[in-house]
């Protein structure tokens, strides 16, 4: 609760975004759509770029294939994919429902990273058809973000693609969400005054999410052993057998069972948060699945971040009434957003401007690196741990970390140095803002304000 807002205008804000999005996207009919990226000076120049003279980039592609990317926009282009199967918070409500988000997703990436991005919500759940047809469009496209697909499927489709592909494949669930949550960590452990390697971490949700948030977490040290997992039926152990019958589906959790929890905790979330340190939260959306109560068993200076969506397990007001002194929810609308999208955009243009082969968790820690150092730079408190979205500079340099470390790691098919990588992805990001302003002024794209004023003339009529 802040001085400055009661509980019930706090509610009202959180509930904004939903009530308008409806409007908004009904106004528009989505957000996103297909535009030049050269000049047509007349008639004339349709011989140049298709028929005849598109056969002479043909034929050098056909020598030499690498050229596809100097050539054509292919390099640039990334592909959405999903089967729709467990989208947001809201399950598995199919690919045409989810394809909203995998649109929202694409303006992401080009206003943020500059990164041309395609929807792909595939029609079917099957995990071998979902990785042939991925396979299948890998000459269209300079990069693959799996979104969306439900666990644990989607460490399969991951791995395989990742092994069979030629391009960078990620998922960003799980990669994703994995990055910025770390970079938040860093700060908020520095701002306690504490190291990841002595704190006792909950981990509350077992999904794709979390799973990737504590695979990442792990390269970067902490002790597994002082961390607790719990899904639906409570804490992971040794002694979870349900667990233990599945583990071929399952590997990654019964890892968990294995390897966390020394003190062998038996119990439901309760019992994991007490004398915790950190509590890392992707798991049913809220409001009431974690309660204050919880919350007040937790460490002295007790860092929370609940990032379900779209609504968190637990009001951040409510998280500081429990005596947490850190929280972070995945919404823009909240302080301290911890949301893939800090991430993805700038990753995606490190990787596409030295055309590495694949995304590697020293790749995603460089990343998190970057954004926590940015945040660092211009000042951090408990209420701004890491950068804003609309702070241009942090995807601009986590390109670049990214970028350099793709070539350290000899994944890079170019070699560019660091100021000519900023170079890049600041021309990209800055003339992908400044293209969507010049339509908005030059009235090629409606302000928003139209939509208010459309629906007064309605109303009036």
């Amino acid at each position: 609760m802040t001085e400055k807002m009661t509980r019930e205008e706090l509610l009202d804000q959180a509930s904004k975004p939903e009530r308008e999005a409806i409007k908004l996207h009904a106004f528009y009919r989505g957000k996103m759509q297909t535009m030049l990226k050269c000049q047509i000076r007349d008639m004339r120049d349709m011989a140049i770029y298709y028929t005849p003279g598109i056969a002479e980039p043909c034929r050098a592609i056909e020598e030499d294939e690498e050229k596809i990317n100097e050539l054509t926009n292919r390099g640039n282009t990334i592909a959405i994919v999903s089967d729709g199967t467990r989208v947001l918070g809201l399950g598995d409500i199919g690919p045409k429902a989810g394809y909203p988000v995998m649109e929202g997703k694409a303006l992401l990436f080009k206003y943020l990273g500059g990164v041309d991005a395609v929807p792909l919500c595939l029609g079917t759940k099957e995990t071998d058809e979902i990785i042939q047809a991925v396979k299948w469009i890998e000459p269209s496209f300079g990069g693959i973000n799996l979104e969306d697909i439900a666990y644990p499927k989607c460490f399969s489709i991951l791995d395989r693609l990742k092994e069979e592909m030629d391009i960078p494949v990620w998922h960003d669930d799980v990669q994703g969400t994995a990055t910025v949550t770390l970079a938040a960590l860093i700060n908020a452990l520095i701002i306690v005054g504490k190291k990841i390697g002595d704190c006792k971490i909950v981990f509350n949700g077992a999904g794709a999410a979390n799973t990737g948030c504590f695979r990442l977490i792990e390269a970067y040290g902490m002790d597994i052993g002082r961390c607790t997992v719990v899904d639906s039926k409570g804490t992971l152990h040794r002694g979870r057998k349900d667990i233990e019958e599945i583990q071929d589906r399952y590997p990654d959790k019964w890892r968990f069972c294995q390897l966390t929890n020394s003190a062998n905790i038996e119990g439901n979330l309760t019992e994991a948060l007490e004398g915790a340190d950190v509590l890392i939260s992707c798991s049913k959306p809220g409001p009431g699945t974690i309660s204050p109560e919880q919350i007040s068993g937790m460490a002295k200076d007790a860092i929370c971040f609940v990032a379900a969506n779209p609504i968190p397990e637990i009001w951040p007001w409510e998280v500081k009434e429990g005596g947490a002194r850190i929280v972070g929810t995945g919404r823009s609308d909240f302080p301290n957003q911890v949301n893939n999208s800090l991430g993805f955009p700038g990753i995606f243009r490190g990787v596409i401007d030295v055309q590495a082969r694949a995304i590697t968790d020293e790749m995603c820690i460089a990343a998190a690196e970057s954004l926590a150092a940015y945040a660092r730079h211009r000042g951090i408190n408990e209420d701004n741990l890491i950068a804003r979205m609309d702070e241009s500079e942090a995807y601009i340099q986590e390109a670049v970390a990214v970028g350099m470390k793709a070539q350290e790691q000899g994944l890079a098919r170019l070699k560019v140095d660091a100021r000519e990588l900023r170079r890049r992805a600041e021309t990209m990001i800055m003339n992908a803002q400044a293209q969507a302003n010049a339509l908005v002024k030059v009235g090629l794209i409606a302000p928003a304000s139209c939509m208010e004023s459309s629906e007064t003339d309605s109303a009036v009529k």
